[in-house]
């Protein structure tokens, strides 16, 4: 007959264990009811991941023990592997372990430990938990299962940067199956690179391997689901999709093979993958695309909120974060705001409500030039004559602020902030002006990004309209005034830019790549004078390997290039 095995891709809400415990126990339910032997969930979903701070709450590791009971009273016929934190009951080292319960006939059978503790980027695990310190299969119906969480099965015994490989530890023990337990976030960079890790495992141990990852958004991180089966072949079995939930069955016979088909050739995937060596744009948008739907999504409805508000000036980067809105909630829960002043040009108004008309989505046009001349006419005595400057153009960004942070208090919206990786690493922003928001849309997009992105949208039928595209990207601050007469061009720019901060690239290597010497110096500086206005910014929704915010930690203050 063989053994039946769900996978339960699900998303879940950091806290919430009221709700995440309902959906597991649904999954558990539904397995049961299809016959079901095994039921895999994947890392800390009883809590939901990254937990963080909440770890150090005795009242949330007594939470999810709770859950841990409730979901031990279901797992009657069916064995259940779920993750959740557990305490360490010996005095030395930190008080709890990132664990995978292994849950059978209302029993706790085993509870296997995380080895391998990320503490990288957006990862600080070494934070609150304690490395296992011992291996051991599992044994359920005739079958020896090795059970890893995330990061176990990146390290193969060849990095240096860990001491032990988890699962050279469990092949000694004779297992037929490895599972993983995993909340990998997604990126564009190593989006397909969980299949390249899956398939070292299967070739190197020559086991078949059952992979479950998370799905769903956690403030800026998204998780991109994607699990999936790999037997001994190295041939996928079977593939949840990506940004959504589901579930799915296979059944291991008792020669160690599926009886489902496989799906599809894991030849086909890079066993290594790199980070690309230079900014490709095009590189992995449609899956940008859907990462950053499902970042508002799940920001919005975790949070309890339904409306956005989006400044929109008829330029490129509001019309993309306009777009993305009104699909991830819906049009007619995104209000437009035009707020032109006297530097606007006409067609600035014209293009933004072409845009709200192709998207369908309410929009309002409010004058800034009567509040920004009595904002004038009150700083005169105390501007003393000085002629017009950089103070007058962030006058009128705040204003601007200000207006639309009034209609989000007063319709209970979020504001979506619309700037772009390029102009946040070079400081080309407004602190409490355009940059105000509650969530960064496009923040992780470098600005050639941007202009991929709006293709991609356009790839059926224009909704963003080709003028918005076609135009020279200009903030409108002053007559004529152009991006370009502060940054350089975009396409100089953004190579510069994510040699820097994505492959953390020093100047010298940079200029070695056949860069201007002055050029990549001025915009190094530009990156680094300016990290005081993004420690105030929003969350942004990470797409990239080294997004701004929780995962790249630069001091204020550091001299380095500045």
């Amino acid at each position: 007959m063989g053994m039946k095995i769900f996978l339960a891709q699900q998303n879940y809400h950091i806290g919430n264990f009221e709700a995440n415990t309902a959906k597991i126990l649904e999954a558990i339910d539904e397995a049961k009811k299809q016959g079901g032997d095994l039921i895999v969930f994947s890392e800390l979903s009883v809590c939901g991941y990254p937990p963080r701070d909440f770890l150090e709450f005795n009242d949330f590791i007594e939470q999810s023990l709770q859950s841990i009971e409730k979901i031990r009273e279901a797992a009657d016929t069916i064995g259940v592997l779920v993750g959740a934190p557990s305490r360490n009951p010996v005095p030395e080292g930190k008080d709890l372990f990132n664990s995978a319960y292994f849950l059978y006939e209302k029993e706790i059978k085993r509870v296997v430990h995380k080895t391998l503790l990320p503490n990288y980027d957006i990862f600080d695990e070494y934070r609150y938990f304690e490395p296992a310190y011992e291996w051991n299969i599992i044994e359920f119906k005739g079958k020896k299962i090795a059970v890893t969480i995330c990061e176990d099965i990146w390290n193969l015994g060849d990095d240096p940067l860990y001491r032990i490989c988890p699962m050279d530890e469990l092949i000694v023990q004779n297992p037929q199956l490895m599972i993983n337990l995993s909340a990998s976030p997604f990126d564009y960079v190593h989006a397909d690179g969980r299949k390249g890790i899956v398939k070292q495992n299967v070739a190197k141990y020559k086991l078949p391997m059952i992979y479950c990852n998370a799905t769903g958004s956690q403030t800026e991180i998204v998780f991109d689901g994607g699990s999936l089966v790999m037997d001994a072949n190295c041939d996928i079995v079977a593939e949840l999709p990506y940004f959504s939930e589901a579930m799915n069955c296979v059944t291991l016979l008792d020669d160690n093979t599926f009886e489902e088909p496989v799906v599809r050739k894991a030849a086909e995937v890079p066993i290594v993958q790199l980070m690309p060596d230079s900014l490709d744009p095009e590189y992995g948008i449609a899956r940008i695309y859907s990462a950053l739907i499902k970042g508002i999504q799940d920001y919005f409805g975790k949070m309890g909120f339904t409306k956005a508000v989006v400044a929109s000036s008829g330029g490129i980067d509001s019309a993309i974060v306009l777009a993305l809105a009104c699909e991830a909630l819906g049009a007619g829960n995104v209000q437009a705001v035009l707020l032109p002043s006297q530097f606007s040009s006409s067609h600035s108004v014209s293009d933004a409500e072409i845009l709200s008309r192709n998207l369908g989505n309410p929009y309002d046009i409010i004058a800034i030039e009567p509040v920004f001349n009595a904002f004038s006419e009150q700083l005169k005595p105390v501007f003393k004559n000085l002629p017009f400057s950089v103070a007058e153009e962030n006058l009128q960004s705040r204003i601007r602020g200000a207006m639309v942070m009034a209609l989000a208090n007063k319709f209970s919206s979020i504001l979506l902030n619309t700037s772009n990786k390029s102009e946040l690493a070079t400081g080309y922003g407004t602190l409490y002006g355009d940059m105000a928001g509650g969530l960064s849309v496009i923040g992780d997009l470098y600005k050639t990004q941007v202009y991929a992105l709006a293709r991609y949208i356009n790839r059926d039928r224009e909704i963003i309209p080709a003028n918005i595209i076609n135009k020279a990207p200009s903030a409108e601050l002053r007559p004529g005034q152009k991006d370009t007469d502060s940054l350089p061009d975009y396409p100089l720019l953004d190579p510069i830019l994510y040699q820097y901060i994505e492959r953390r690239q020093g100047p010298q290597e940079i200029i070695a790549r056949g860069n201007d010497a002055a050029l990549v110096k001025r915009v190094l500086k530009m990156v680094n004078s300016n990290e005081y206005k993004r420690n105030q910014f929003c969350p942004i929704i990470r797409i990239s390997p080294k997004a701004f915010g929780v995962g790249r930690r630069v001091p204020i203050v550091g001299k380095y290039l500045s």
